[in-house]
């Protein structure tokens, strides 16, 4: 059993996320995918019905990750754009405002850890499972690992990207405040220096 009151922020136990239910549906998402196809590829050879499965799980999968799971465990969010006059497409990304903001909040350690840790390890375990058709020597497989890749790495880099811009964001703003403290302090030393003469 483990001591919730004694663990440490950022630990790896659900318990301690600031959105159990989230996280936990989050993670389900993520590992009924899998775990679908490892065993449809392991026992049996009724490929269309494991296909379908793991497709609509992969898709449930991006869906929440990409609109609830995103914004509620670590306040990030994107999406694509697409400019009806012209046709081209940018994309679009958000973060929720930092804690010292109005209407910020903390986001949990534990959430945050759980949240990159399943995001960068989903592409790596569906090339594993490639790997393991190839090795089987069941090709037909690998077109549900490239659905599966395609869905996974795009929310992977367009979170990646997310997190960059809002911590490229931050700093700049922080940049900009500590600039003009800066400037409020260098005239008010200059305003001193003429007025005393």
């Amino acid at each position: 059993m483990v001591d919730i009151d004694n663990s440490a922020p950022g630990s790896l136990n659900w318990r301690l996320s600031a959105h159990p239910i989230t996280l936990v549906t989050f993670l389900g998402f993520r590992a009924a995918s899998l775990l679908v196809y490892l065993l449809g590829l392991l026992f049996t050879t009724n490929f269309v019905l494991i296909f379908i499965v793991t497709i609509l799980l992969l898709a449930a999968d991006f869906y929440y990750l990409k609109n609830i799971a995103g914004r509620r465990l670590v306040g990030l969010r994107w999406w694509n754009e697409v400019n009806p006059s012209t046709g081209d497409s940018h994309w679009v990304f958000e973060s929720a405002p930092q804690p010292n903001e109005p209407g910020g909040k903390l986001v949990s350690a534990t959430d945050k850890r759980f949240f990159w840790l399943a995001l960068y390890a989903q592409p790596a375990l569906w090339v594993a499972l490639a790997i393991v058709a190839i090795v089987k020597f069941e090709f037909i497989w690998l077109t549900l690992v490239v659905i599966a890749l395609v869905l996974t790495i795009t929310n992977t880099l367009a979170f990646s990207r997310c997190d960059k811009f809002s911590q490229a964001s931050g700093v700049l703003e922080r940049g900009f405040y500590s600039g003009s403290l800066a400037r409020n302090l260098g005239g008010a030393m200059v305003s001193r220096m003429f007025n005393r003469g």
